[in-house]
């Protein structure tokens, strides 16, 4: 295992157990080290700190998995770390009403770069990094032998990989996968499409913001944007919605909606479903509602664009807020990375402005238990959501 020494004035991240190691970080980089070798890092008096795998040449150095002095990296290594993050998920998520949650959270389960769904009886994986992918073969029999899953499916169909010059794979790896695998989620069911559906197939981090869409939605006229498979309306209609009208740009995802409305013994007659432009159609509606849903696509892909963003975001929420009738909710949610929760909160103070309305929290979520989050990984936060009353 190489040994890599970080500078005397940079070891306090590492030490705050921070999941990446920059290169300014280290007092020397040897030539020659592949992506995914395993390596330990020492301070300066040579005292261990932690392991991980180097990453690459450029920003992120290494990536840190481990704080165990000798512990060797082979299929048991990774049998370990899998074994840890399911004994979290079948304690607080995996029961009779709900089996599909994320398994393998990456850097906030020490499996840097690696990204595990369960659905069902299936896993999907997502291999972020050129490290982690050296180590494919490991990590898929490791998987088999903690859940004996009747199939993986690959999803490494991620932009972020194209920074790391590797291709866009999909396909099976073990077993046999379905079109449409069916999971359940807090007593509903859902049809997901793994091999073709955004990020995954389902959008598993929105379960504990759907379920408490419920308590709102009862007699209520609620319009879900962006609606996708038709996750936030199943939910919405349980809670006694009386109409909910379901808006996405894809036609596909508004079909697997519809039969998921029907899947959990709905009138289909209850929704509507509008394939369209969001802010088309929120800047035309001239209906009212007394619930919006807004759970867009990150508007934010990069640093860069984050003024942009802000604009694109302020914009929806501001178009929202005025197809709200009075005493309305909007549920608004965003995954960009870049936008912080203080910074949506901005945002939303000054849409409520533009639309002349006043606004209150009622509830604020961020990540499920399910996507855990290292303490001083910042890097990792993403999700917002806020429930607001007018």
């Amino acid at each position: 295992m190489i040994t890599l020494t970080i500078k005397r004035n940079r070891v306090g991240p590492v030490l705050g157990r921070h999941p990446w190691v920059f290169s300014q970080a280290l007092a020397k980089i040897p030539d020659g080290i592949l992506p995914g070798e395993p390596v330990k890092l020492v301070s300066e008096a040579g005292e261990f700190i932690a392991s991980g795998y180097f990453n690459s040449y450029s920003q992120i150095a290494v990536r840190v998995w481990g704080y165990e002095k000798d512990e060797t990296v082979d299929t048991s290594f990774f049998t370990r770390r899998i074994e840890r993050a399911r004994q979290i998920r079948r304690r607080y998520i995996e029961s009779p009403s709900t089996n599909a949650y994320r398994l393998i959270n990456g850097e906030n389960d020490l499996l840097p770069g690696l990204i595990v769904d369960k659905y069902a009886d299936y896993l999907v994986v997502q291999f972020h990094t050129r490290g982690i992918e050296s180590w494919k073969a490991g990590i898929i029999n490791a998987l088999e032998t903690v859940l004996g899953p009747k199939g993986i499916y690959e999803r490494s169909d991620i932009t972020v990989r194209k920074q790391e010059n590797l291709d866009s794979i999909q396909g099976v790896l073990s077993g046999s996968v379905p079109d449409k695998i069916t999971i359940r989620e807090n007593g509903f069911q859902f049809f997901v499409d793994v091999k073709h559906g955004q990020k995954t197939g389902f959008f598993l981090d929105q379960r504990d913001k759907r379920q408490a869409c419920m308590k709102y939605a009862a007699e209520k006229r609620v319009l879900n944007c962006f609606s996708y498979t038709g996750g936030f309306a199943v939910y919405a209609l349980a809670g006694g919605a009386r109409h909910v009208t379901n808006v996405d740009a894809s036609e596909s995802a508004l079909g697997l909606a519809k039969e998921n409305v029907m899947l959990n013994g709905f009138d289909p007659a209850r929704c509507e479903f509008l394939c369209d432009d969001v802010k088309r159609c929120l800047r035309d509606i001239e209906e009212q509602f007394d619930v919006v849903i807004l759970d867009p696509p990150a508007f934010i892909k990069d640093h860069r664009k984050k003024k942009e963003g802000i604009i694109g975001y302020r914009g929806i929420n501001e178009m929202a807020l005025k197809a709200l009738s009075e005493d309305g909710i909007l549920i608004t949610c965003s995954c960009s990375a870049h936008l912080t929760l203080d910074d949506f909160r901005y945002l939303l103070s000054e849409a409520g402005g533009k639309a002349g309305r006043s606004l209150r929290f009622l509830e604020t979520y961020t990540h499920g238990i399910d996507h855990p989050q290292l303490v001083p990984f910042t890097e990792g936060s993403y999700l917002k959501c806020f429930i607001i009353n007018l």
